[in-house]
Protein backbone atom coordinates (compact mmCIF):
# COMPACT_ATOMS: atom_id res chain seq x y z
CA UNK A 1 0.00 0.00 0.00
CA UNK A 2 3.01 2.28 0.69
CA UNK A 3 3.37 2.83 -2.78
CA UNK A 4 0.15 2.89 -4.20
CA UNK A 5 0.79 7.04 -3.66
CA UNK A 6 3.40 7.21 -4.87
CA UNK A 7 2.31 6.21 -7.88
CA UNK A 8 -1.17 7.66 -7.88
CA UNK A 9 1.36 11.29 -8.24
CA UNK A 10 3.85 10.21 -10.99
CA UNK A 11 0.61 8.79 -12.81
CA UNK A 12 -2.04 11.61 -12.18
CA UNK A 13 -2.53 12.26 -15.29
CA UNK A 14 -3.47 8.85 -16.87
CA UNK A 15 -5.65 8.77 -13.42
CA UNK A 16 -7.23 11.99 -14.68
CA UNK A 17 -7.51 11.08 -18.74
CA UNK A 18 -8.69 7.18 -17.84
CA UNK A 19 -11.30 9.18 -15.56
CA UNK A 20 -12.49 11.42 -17.97
CA UNK A 21 -12.68 8.72 -20.78
CA UNK A 22 -15.29 6.40 -18.41
CA UNK A 23 -16.70 9.28 -16.55
CA UNK A 24 -15.69 7.06 -13.19
CA UNK A 25 -13.12 7.21 -10.04
CA UNK A 26 -10.03 5.57 -10.97
CA UNK A 27 -7.33 4.87 -8.13
CA UNK A 28 -3.67 2.58 -8.25
CA UNK A 29 -3.85 -0.21 -6.91
CA UNK A 30 -1.46 -3.13 -5.19
CA UNK A 31 -2.62 -6.73 -6.84
CA UNK A 32 -0.13 -9.12 -5.24
CA UNK A 33 2.95 -6.87 -5.54
CA UNK A 34 2.48 -4.93 -9.14
CA UNK A 35 0.93 -1.87 -9.20
CA UNK A 36 -2.29 -0.88 -12.09
CA UNK A 37 -4.53 1.62 -12.94
CA UNK A 38 -7.98 0.18 -11.98
CA UNK A 39 -11.73 1.66 -12.63
CA UNK A 40 -14.53 0.33 -11.81
CA UNK A 41 -17.08 -0.57 -14.33
CA UNK A 42 -20.93 -1.58 -13.74
CA UNK A 43 -21.74 -4.96 -14.07
CA UNK A 44 -19.20 -6.46 -11.91
CA UNK A 45 -16.76 -5.65 -14.07
CA UNK A 46 -13.55 -3.80 -13.96
CA UNK A 47 -10.91 -2.05 -16.11
CA UNK A 48 -6.91 -2.61 -14.51
CA UNK A 49 -4.35 -0.46 -17.05
CA UNK A 50 -0.01 -1.14 -16.72
CA UNK A 51 2.54 0.03 -19.18
CA UNK A 52 4.78 -2.60 -18.23
CA UNK A 53 4.61 -6.28 -17.65
CA UNK A 54 5.82 -6.06 -14.03
CA UNK A 55 2.81 -2.94 -13.69
CA UNK A 56 3.15 0.80 -13.58
CA UNK A 57 6.70 1.18 -13.53
CA UNK A 58 8.56 3.81 -12.14
CA UNK A 59 8.96 6.29 -15.15
CA UNK A 60 5.66 7.13 -16.63
CA UNK A 61 7.28 8.90 -19.67
CA UNK A 62 8.78 5.89 -20.77
CA UNK A 63 8.62 4.75 -24.28
CA UNK A 64 6.26 1.21 -24.08
CA UNK A 65 2.59 0.31 -24.20
CA UNK A 66 -0.25 0.49 -22.26
CA UNK A 67 -2.13 -2.65 -21.73
CA UNK A 68 -5.76 -2.61 -20.78
CA UNK A 69 -7.69 -5.44 -19.75
CA UNK A 70 -11.50 -5.85 -18.93
CA UNK A 71 -12.73 -8.37 -16.09
CA UNK A 72 -15.66 -9.42 -14.95
CA UNK A 73 -15.51 -10.47 -11.46
CA UNK A 74 -16.84 -13.15 -10.54
CA UNK A 75 -19.07 -13.04 -7.27
CA UNK A 76 -18.95 -16.90 -6.44
CA UNK A 77 -15.14 -16.49 -5.42
CA UNK A 78 -13.84 -17.89 -8.54
CA UNK A 79 -11.19 -16.70 -9.96
CA UNK A 80 -12.18 -13.41 -11.97
CA UNK A 81 -12.97 -13.70 -15.48
CA UNK A 82 -10.57 -11.54 -18.43
CA UNK A 83 -13.19 -10.27 -21.27
CA UNK A 84 -10.69 -8.68 -23.61
CA UNK A 85 -7.24 -7.19 -23.80
CA UNK A 86 -5.67 -4.53 -26.10
CA UNK A 87 -2.26 -2.76 -25.83
CA UNK A 88 -1.32 0.59 -27.69
CA UNK A 89 1.08 3.49 -27.28
CA UNK A 90 -1.47 5.57 -25.28
CA UNK A 91 -3.82 4.31 -22.42
CA UNK A 92 -6.81 6.03 -24.21
CA UNK A 93 -5.78 4.48 -27.22
CA UNK A 94 -5.84 1.06 -25.68
CA UNK A 95 -8.77 1.45 -23.66
CA UNK A 96 -10.65 2.63 -26.79
CA UNK A 97 -9.51 -0.75 -28.54
CA UNK A 98 -10.52 -2.65 -25.41
CA UNK A 99 -14.27 -1.53 -25.28
CA UNK A 100 -14.50 -1.87 -28.92
CA UNK A 101 -13.09 -5.52 -29.14
CA UNK A 102 -15.35 -5.79 -26.28
CA UNK A 103 -18.55 -5.05 -28.50
CA UNK A 104 -17.24 -6.89 -30.91
CA UNK A 105 -16.88 -10.47 -28.74
CA UNK A 106 -20.07 -10.20 -27.50
CA UNK A 107 -19.58 -9.07 -24.11
CA UNK A 108 -20.60 -5.40 -24.27
CA UNK A 109 -23.82 -4.42 -21.76
CA UNK A 110 -25.86 -1.19 -22.83
CA UNK A 111 -24.94 0.10 -19.55
CA UNK A 112 -21.28 0.04 -20.10
CA UNK A 113 -18.99 3.12 -21.24
CA UNK A 114 -20.70 3.88 -24.30
CA UNK A 115 -18.27 6.60 -25.59
CA UNK A 116 -20.03 7.25 -29.09
CA UNK A 117 -19.31 9.98 -31.55
CA UNK A 118 -21.39 12.83 -29.89
CA UNK A 119 -22.49 14.31 -33.49
CA UNK A 120 -24.57 11.62 -33.99
CA UNK A 121 -26.50 12.07 -30.88
CA UNK A 122 -30.21 11.62 -31.12
CA UNK A 123 -32.46 14.49 -31.42
CA UNK A 124 -29.46 17.05 -32.01
CA UNK A 125 -29.24 19.18 -34.95
CA UNK A 126 -25.91 19.56 -36.71
CA UNK A 127 -25.09 23.27 -37.84
CA UNK A 128 -23.86 24.37 -41.03
CA UNK A 129 -22.04 27.26 -42.33
CA UNK A 130 -24.60 28.90 -44.98
CA UNK A 131 -21.75 30.78 -47.16
CA UNK A 132 -18.07 30.53 -46.55
CA UNK A 133 -16.82 34.05 -44.55
CA UNK A 134 -20.71 34.86 -44.57
CA UNK A 135 -20.21 33.99 -40.46
CA UNK A 136 -24.08 32.71 -40.80
CA UNK A 137 -25.25 29.19 -39.57
CA UNK A 138 -28.28 27.30 -40.02
CA UNK A 139 -29.60 24.28 -38.83
CA UNK A 140 -31.64 21.40 -40.23
CA UNK A 141 -36.19 22.70 -39.64
CA UNK A 142 -38.03 25.27 -39.38
CA UNK A 143 -35.55 28.07 -37.77
CA UNK A 144 -34.29 30.55 -40.31
CA UNK A 145 -30.45 30.96 -40.79
CA UNK A 146 -29.12 32.74 -38.22
CA UNK A 147 -25.73 35.32 -38.18
CA UNK A 148 -23.44 36.93 -36.13
CA UNK A 149 -24.77 40.42 -37.18
CA UNK A 150 -28.01 39.20 -36.08
CA UNK A 151 -26.92 38.07 -32.63
CA UNK A 152 -25.91 41.69 -32.06
CA UNK A 153 -28.54 43.53 -32.20
CA UNK A 154 -30.90 40.71 -30.39
CA UNK A 155 -32.07 42.37 -26.96
CA UNK A 156 -30.47 40.59 -24.41
CA UNK A 157 -32.73 39.46 -21.74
Amino acid sequence: MPLTAKYSEKYNDALIALAAATQRPTNVVNLDGIYAIRVDLEYSRYVVATNSPRGLSDEPDANGSWLVCIYRSDLAGVSDELLVESTAAWLIDAFDSALARLESGGNKIEADADFGDISRCEGSTPLAVDEPGSGALSGAGDHAPVSAASLNDAPLH
